[in-house]
């Protein structure tokens, strides 16, 4: 049964430059957010602007946005172990990486063809990336740049390969829209890819902490649940129909967050009891896309029509929308570490973090 709560709160500030001049890119900008009660900071003036006096004012913020080189239309992102973010260039056929430090970005070509959509931190540190162009699976090394094709196989055709993520046992579990799911065991370079159930649609993809593997299909409105031991791919049906299951997200605890597209929702299913709950995005007609869990399970997604990330809290189902400083965001996947959220700003050619300060 739809079960729809939800409060929200609006952040909204003014943006200054205040960083190093990046060496390809201008200056990354911040906006600082803090409690009505905060003090404002001496090294960022014209900067701040208190929150109002709000359930949420409690908890200091800030938005830093972080150019990237013009026509990338950074895709998606993937905080490394480094302090660096690594994302794909999806227009320019290229991987980027970022220096929060200094907001410089470094591009490496990926070849000819190249269109990446995916981008993961993977168990050996080292950056994947599922790109549709090339019809492959794509490794860059992070010490030296050199670039690893794994091609699906000819027989199979063109899959529009979208995300991946890696399960207990190291294999790379991926999927495209075409209509596929696939698995990589990278000791190997061995690629196996099989048909989707319904076909077309399958979208983003995660693994739980006990190795389970689910994925969206967008196009035929379904969580998938893969089993690692047998590939065989079992359908999950959420309680809206024809909701567009985009992305998915596994929190501590094993639950499954769905960012359902077409609803304008977020779903939640939970495996030990097959129990589903949705809740309705703030605003007239929310686009959710990009769903992520924090490390203190709170959950992240953005909406399109909003140009916002938002944070819902499962605890109180209230919703914190933060608002895009730059118009036309377009973001379409987060991804973060403690203490920070990261997203890709398509729309901007822009990276964004959002910094919270941690409990």
């Amino acid at each position: 049964m739809l079960r729809v709560y939800f409060a929200f709160i609006v952040i909204a500030a003014l943006v200054s430059c205040t960083n190093t001049p990046s060496a390809e890119t201008s200056a990354p900008t911040e906006t600082v957010l803090r409690n009505a009660a905060s003090e404002a900071s001496p090294d960022l003036p014209g900067a701040e602007e208190t929150l109002p006096n709000t359930a949420a004012a409690n908890e200091p913020a800030s938005i830093q946005e972080y150019p990237v080189p013009a026509g990338s239309h950074a895709h998606d992102v993937a905080p490394a172990p480094d302090g660096t973010v690594w994302y794909t260039a999806q227009a320019s056929g290229e991987l980027g990486r970022l220096d929060p430090t200094t907001g410089e970005t470094h591009h490496i070509p990926l070849g000819s063809g190249s269109m990446p959509h995916g981008v993961i931190i993977g168990p050996d540190s080292a950056p994947w990336i599922t790109d549709g162009g090339l019809n492959a699976i794509v490794r860059v090394d992070p010490q030296t740049e050199a670039v690893q094709v794994f091609p699906l196989p000819a027989s199979r055709g063109y899959a529009n390969l979208n995300t991946a993520a890696f399960d207990q046992a190291g294999i790379l579990w991926f999927t495209g829209q075409g209509g596929i799911y696939g698995r990589l065991d990278p000791a190997t370079g061995k690629i196996q890819v099989f048909d989707a159930p319904r076909g077309r649609g399958p979208y983003g993809i995660t693994t739980t902490p006990d190795g389970s593997v689910y994925y969206a299909s967008l196009a035929n409105s379904y969580l998938g649940r893969i089993d690692p031991q047998t590939s065989e791919a079992t359908i999950l049906e959420p309680p809206t129909p024809a909701q567009g299951a985009r992305r998915v997200w596994a929190d501590s605890t094993g639950k499954i967050w769905v960012s359902e597209w077409d609803a304008g929702q977020v779903a939640v299913y939970d495996p030990a009891n097959h129990a589903w709950q949705e809740w309705k995005l703030p605003g007239d007609h929310p686009q959710a896309y990009a769903v992520d869990v924090d490390e203190q399970d709170r959950v992240w997604l953005s909406d399109f029509a909003g140009n916002s990330l938002l944070r819902f809290d499962p605890t109180s189902e209230t919703f914190t929308v933060f608002e895009l400083p730059s118009p036309s965001g377009q973001v379409r996947q987060m991804a973060g570490r403690p203490g920070e959220i990261w997203a890709a700003e398509s729309g901007a050619d822009k990276l964004i973090v959002i910094r919270l300060e941690r409990d």
